[in-house]
């Protein structure tokens, strides 16, 4: 028994197991029959009566040894079944437990702990919300055309691998799904998300959307030209699909914006023609998109952030004087949020299907005009004093959308198996079928699967019939 534990401890011995060996480690233990009391044996055709037997020694001997070598078989099944389960290879709760609870994946950064904002939260007042959080370079997603998910999570916490696999009621995206930088392009995880129909704020068409910033642009120039340039100033810009087409010289000085430039990343200020021929010979390296801007002698920038209902406005001036305000050293204030500011936000957010968390950055210049840059989604970073308040904000939202999604889930009737015709066959919709002994109805041979969709009409139909008689088929249904 002791060779049976040390061989036992070791989890790689049960994991190499072969395919349908010891399958029944997972299978509930059968209870097991009590022995009979009392055993009375054959009666004699010439032997009297005879009084019961009370515990007769010869019968028990069997049942002894029988239940010793059940119980000694038994000891070795519980070893293997405690072994395994401390590996990790039998999870016993999940066939036993139902699952009373929804899983929430946030993709941020660790330090953003948003587990403590849903702990105590309920869903449609029965689920707990369990959160996983991870990065995008952490996750890795399999999805099925029936509309299943599941997640492969590698994440490093307190210099401990952690490794789960899961299949998430929802996600909030809080990360950028796409960057120029080696490694940084995480298109294919949004794809696999919207495969398999996980739910979101934002929606995962317009994240994925956002991966291309000069696609985004197009959309507001949409908006610019129906507003007008009075309400909705937008920045010029031109943009080149390769390195090949930048031989028109624009207006100098420029900002070049290399491929999905974010965050100061991509973005180069060219004074003249020869330090522009040398940015199109690095876009040549880069086998991507260009795009230019006239560059804007600032005073300012301005950010309008949107998280549902709420509204905040920052005016970000450079101390360091350098030409990128979110480069460096920079004073960052809430300024009051007005009608024009309000206009920009709300419709950017109504690109790409519509946008629940949103921000607009605009640039103030020295000539006292605005120029609108470009808009962010669900992944902006938060910034001022509120950041709390925002991030309880966006947990209160996605705590909403999860009880909304609860909702329908339990108020969708279930597709139902069988198909009864009711009284009145033949109406619009409704499958016609013919009378059964036992009453039901059951669709007309050859027809089956055919729906009503009018009233049907009277064919008349010749057989060349030896008495040449016109026969009339009633219930034939186009």
């Amino acid at each position: 028994m002791n060779y049976l534990r040390r061989r036992l401890s070791d989890s790689t011995f049960i994991s190499n197991l072969p395919n349908g060996y010891m399958t029944d480690l997972q299978r509930p233990e059968q209870a097991q029959p009590p022995p009979p009391a009392s055993t009375t044996p054959a009666k004699s055709p010439t032997a009297g009566p005879t009084p019961p037997a009370t515990s007769p020694a010869p019968e028990r001997k069997p049942q002894t040894s029988q239940s010793t070598g059940a119980g000694f078989f038994s000891s070795i099944t519980n070893v293997v079944k405690q072994t395994a389960a401390s590996a990790g290879l039998v999870e016993q709760t999940q066939v036993t437990t139902p699952k009373k609870f929804k899983i929430l994946l946030v993709i941020d950064e660790p330090q953003q702990e948003w587990a403590k904002l849903f702990r105590g939260k309920k869903v449609h007042g029965d689920y707990d919300i369990k959160v996983e959080q991870a990065e995008f370079n952490e996750i890795n997603v399999v999805a099925q055309a029936n509309g299943t998910c599941n997640v492969n999570m590698q994440v490093l916490r307190n210099g401990t691998k952690v490794m789960r696999s899961f299949k998430p009621d929802f996600v909030l995206i809080r990360q950028h799904a796409f960057s120029m930088t080696q490694n940084e392009d995480f298109r294919n995880l949004i794809i696999g998300l919207q495969y398999g129909g996980v739910q979101t704020i934002n929606s995962l068409e317009s994240i994925y959307n956002l991966c291309d910033k000069p696609w985004a642009f197009a959309q507001l120039i949409n908006t610019h030209r129906k507003l007008g340039a009075e309400k909705f100033p937008l920045i010029e810009q031109t943009f080149y699909p390769n390195y090949k087409e930048m031989v028109s010289m624009p207006s100098f000085p420029v900002v070049v914006k290399i491929g999905h430039a974010h965050s100061g990343i991509g973005k180069v200020k060219v004074d003249n023609h020869s330090k522009f021929q040398d940015i199109a010979s690095v876009v040549a390296l880069t086998q991507t998109y260009t795009t230019t801007e006239p560059l804007i002698d600032s005073k300012y920038d301005i950010r309008i952030q949107k998280i549902g209902t709420d509204y905040k406005a920052y005016m970000r001036t450079s101390i360091s004087g350098n030409w990128k305000t979110n480069t460096g050293s920079a004073m960052l204030e809430q300024v009051a949020m007005t009608d024009r500011y309000k206009l920009w936000v709300d419709t950017c957010a109504e690109i790409f299907g519509g946008l629940a968390i949103c921000a607009v950055k605009a640039i103030h210049g020295k000539d006292g005009r605005d120029y609108i840059t470009e808009v962010v989604g669900s992944s902006m970073p938060l910034v001022g004093e509120h950041q709390a308040e925002d991030r309880q904000l966006i947990a209160d939202m996605v705590l909403a959308e999860m009880n909304q999604s609860a909702e329908k889930e339990a108020n969708t009737p279930q597709r139902p198996t069988t198909i009864q015709p009711s009284q009145g066959a033949g109406q619009k919709g409704e499958i016609v079928g013919e009378p059964t002994k036992n009453g039901a109805g059951r669709p007309p041979q050859g027809a089956q699967g055919f729906l009503s969709q009018r009233p049907a009409p009277k064919l008349t139909l010749k057989f060349p019939a030896e008495d040449a008689k016109e026969k009339t088929h009633k219930d034939f249904h186009s």
